[in-house]
């Protein structure tokens, strides 16, 4: 049976440990619970670097399965307004290609996708938490610019305690809420997996949202049943 619809449209900010831990696996899940529960859903990935050349111009495969799995049919420059080829970080891709990364266009184009007030729309960072832009601003202002809180997702790797609490410490610094975290496991063969996430429920007040296990091919159905939205909708 179907959810009522939200009260209000909400959204989120979907940042990670770093490269890699899982971030577009994890929203194309949560979109794909809330389409389960009859929710309208739409997503945003604001910049994305490594793009490929196609007949309708550059396209990042990230972005694109967030366009399919949204249930707001959306263009892809709405989802994807910055597409940078080079697979670097975004400053220096922009910068290889003669672009400029400016917070307040960034700002504005989320901003018009919103306008569709999706019951969850998702907005998917680049990297990790503090990737720059430019040498005077950096991704995470977007966040703080739209009062979005924030989902976290941690790769569950060797190393990931250190990141996930730096991380959510400077989401804390720069004043927005960590609305929940996901434990996103990218190695199959860590040791301690289930002690890491012990000691993260331990130390994160933010509620956990879910353990997706390492999936080989993480079609975003299957991720969704690993995930609660219930936290995000209360």
């Amino acid at each position: 049976m179907s959810d009522a619809p939200l009260r209000k449209p909400r959204t989120f900010f979907v940042t990670g440990t770093d490269t890699d831990a899982g971030k577009t696996v994890v929203t194309a899940g949560l979109l794909a619970a809330a389409n389960a529960r009859g929710l309208t859903t739409a997503a945003i990935k604001p910049v994305a670097a490594g793009c490929e050349m196609t007949p309708d111009g550059l396209r990042n495969a990230d972005a694109l399965l967030l366009q399919r799995t949204a249930s707001i049919a959306l263009d892809y420059d709405e989802v994807n307004p910055v597409a940078l080829e080079p697979a670097m970080a975004p400053h220096i891709a922009a910068a290889q290609t003669g672009r400029r990364l400016a917070l307040n266009q960034l700002t504005g184009l989320c901003r018009g996708v919103l306008m569709y007030r999706a019951d969850l729309t998702l907005l998917e960072g680049a990297g990790g938490w503090r990737v720059p832009l430019g040498s005077q601003s950096f991704l995470s202002e977007l966040p703080r610019e739209l009062g979005l809180p924030v989902i976290l997702v941690v790769g569950m790797r060797l190393g990931c305690l250190n990141h996930a609490l730096l991380t959510a410490e400077a989401i804390a610094h720069d004043g927005l809420q960590l609305a929940g975290w996901v434990a996103n496991r990218v190695d199959p063969e860590m040791a301690g997996y289930d002690e890491n996430v012990a000691t993260l429920r331990t130390l994160f007040r933010a509620p956990c949202l879910g353990e997706v296990p390492y999936l080989p091919d993480p079609q975003p159905e299957l991720v969704a049943t690993y995930l609660d939205l219930a936290p995000l909708l209360a």
